[in-house]
């Protein structure tokens, strides 16, 4: 990874102690590890590697392997792993060095943000290091080189110095050539009835003869575009509630430029939820608007609520956060980048061009989970010669979005540095927010497998927020979590009651053979009044509409250069 180039999920990795620099992780555990259990380690990991060496000497493969692989870690699945004595002395090396690191990891006499430091890139060099990654050392493609006379191995390579041209060295992810907004991605029929200098509104035709009263807004994250809630026909979250009578709208960001180096997060709260809301109400004559917020965006309508509660006009009737954080004293992994020292690095780059780039933001989100996200498709593009996939979700995620400096310096340290308003501690125009203070219903949503932000920090907003509040678990990521439509294989799970802790919840919590889009239908439509007349145009005289749906912000590539229009649009 190029020094300049390298980034976290909040954009750096660079600091006084850049966390995927092996020669940090080795001072700090070394210098730290009691001698006696260094030694105990070192004896242990020499007895397994006599095992080892047994085992592949007699290469019985029906035998069980002296060191199993994680059940879920796909990267072993050839047969050769085990049954060839060359590949099996290759995997058992390898991972009794990782078990041997992850020891001595869990040893080190390291406080909590050290160790977190450490073993995350312990974990990336090691990831990056398994023999899955080399052609000669990857059982899968030696047999598709010889299977296709070398073919395989030219392709791979021109697809390697495509990567290091076009892509700073990355491997690319996905074929989205064929995905494009307003063409089979974010087609949900609707009306830009508001732009301004960083929001759009978007209303959507009504799908059914009666709406119910209360209008539904939706608003997204500004690292990627809105439309993960449109998606695609079938898999959009936004026609789901189109077509259960809901009057919607959605909130679609603009892609950041040097001009908006001073934009601030209270700028994004004004102009941002606070503005669309009065918007809606404007449009609709309500005075109340139900809210759907995702991850980031979920975060500034607590905030938004809060001010509400603070100032006397709450324009929220109530709220669905998914994939939120509120409480951030337990961030995950993303914990890694948020210490003063990778803040201040950052912040420090962000002052030469008054923003984050999109692609620095990605690329880290991707180091989190190395395996999936970054090493998957060394192995298929590189050494297997394939394609990268065409997939609209993955399309839909390389669709990034610039950060303002200001506003992303302010949200960082606000939040995961000071937690501020978990503390009740955040203000906005001079007003102390606190969250106990916003007394609407809740539904939070949260996905088990989730990377970016676990279902048990996610769980807190359901805790910390006033209200009578939902809390449900769903299946998948951070991403997939959200784009759940009907189908066989989705479940949920449920628990009326909000206990003390995510464990608890858990431990009582009912299983659902269905989405979670079914779940929150029942109690959207509860919260929503009553049932009348669809509107017959969209807009209104203060706010006509502008042009057709997803707008023009939402036609900006990451590097904020102008996407085609599909034609006709």
């Amino acid at each position: 990874m190029r020094e300049d180039t390298a980034s976290s999920p909040i954009g750096a990795t660079g600091g006084e102690s850049d966390v995927l620099d092996p020669r940090w992780v080795g001072d700090q555990v070394l210098d730290s590890l009691d001698p006696a259990y260094f030694a105990r380690t070192l004896f242990s990991a020499g007895m397994k590697a006599a095992t080892m060496a047994k085992a592949a000497k007699t290469a019985d493969p029906d035998a069980a392997a002296p060191i199993a692989p994680q059940p879920k870690d796909h990267r072993w699945s050839s047969k050769a792993w085990h049954q060839n004595p060359y590949f099996f002395g290759l995997q058992q090396t390898y991972l009794l060095t990782r078990n041997l690191a992850e020891d001595l990891l869990d040893a080190a006499k390291l406080d909590e943000a050290e160790h977190r430091k450490a073993k995350f890139a312990a974990s990336f060099a090691l990831d990056a290091l398994a023999p899955t990654n080399l052609l000669f050392t990857n059982p899968d493609a030696l047999a598709k080189a010889a299977a296709t006379g070398g073919a395989s191995v030219v392709k791979g390579a021109a697809n390697m110095l495509h990567d290091l041209r076009h892509n700073d060295g990355w491997p690319t992810k996905v074929d989205d050539a064929g995905f494009k907004p307003g063409l089979n991605m974010a087609v949900t029929p609707g009306k830009v009835v508001y732009r301004s200098g960083l929001i759009e509104v978007i209303q959507y035709e009504p799908q059914t003869e009666q709406v119910y009263e209360i209008p539904l807004l939706f608003c997204p994250q500004w690292i990627n575009k809105y439309y993960i809630m449109d998606l695609a026909p079938q898999k959009s979250l936004i026609e789901w509630a189109v077509q259960h009578g809901h009057n919607c709208f959605a909130i679609s960001y603009r892609n950041p430029d040097e001009t908006m180096r001073e934009t601030s997060f209270e700028d994004y709260l004004h102009q941002g939820p606070l503005g669309a809301l009065r918007v809606v109400g404007e449009i609709t004559g309500q005075a109340e608007v139900n809210t759907v917020s995702v991850c980031l965006g979920g975060t500034l309508t607590a905030i938004a609520m809060a001010y509400g509660a603070a100032t006397g006009n709450q324009p929220i009737h109530s709220a669905t956060f998914l994939n939120t954080l509120t409480d951030f004293s337990d961030p995950g992994v993303l914990g890694v980048f948020t210490d003063e020292p990778t803040i201040a690095g950052l912040e420090r780059r962000m002052a030469d061009q008054g923003y984050l780039e999109a692609n620095e933001l990605a690329r880290t989100f991707d180091a989190i989970r190395a395996n999936d996200l970054i090493f998957q498709y060394v192995v298929n593009n590189w050494l297997l010669g394939e394609e990268p996939p065409a997939f609209d979700l993955l399309a839909w995620n390389n669709d990034g979005t610039r950060m303002p400096a200001r506003m992303h310096s302010s949200y960082l340290r606000r939040c995961y540095i000071q937690n501020q308003f978990a503390a009740n501690a955040f203000e906005v125009d001079g007003r102390v927010l606190h969250p106990g203070d916003v007394k609407q219903d809740c539904y939070v949503l949260s996905a088990i497998e989730d990377h970016i932000v676990p279902w048990t920090a996610a769980y807190r907003t359901a805790t910390l927020l006033g209200g009578d509040n939902r809390f449900v678990l769903s299946t998948s990521g951070h991403i997939a979590g959200i784009v759940s439509p009907p189908s066989p294989k989705a479940r949920h799970w449920t628990n009326d009651l909000v206990a003390a802790s995510p464990e608890e919840w858990l431990e009582s919590a009912q299983q659902h053979q269905r989405t979670w889009w079914e779940d929150w239908a029942e109690w959207i439509a509860d919260r929503a009044g009553k049932q009348v007349g669809a509107p017959e145009r969209l807009g209104s005289e203060s706010h006509p509409p502008l042009e057709d749906a997803p707008g023009l912000y939402v036609m900006t590539r990451p590097d904020n250069t102008a996407a085609a229009r599909p034609a006709g649009a």
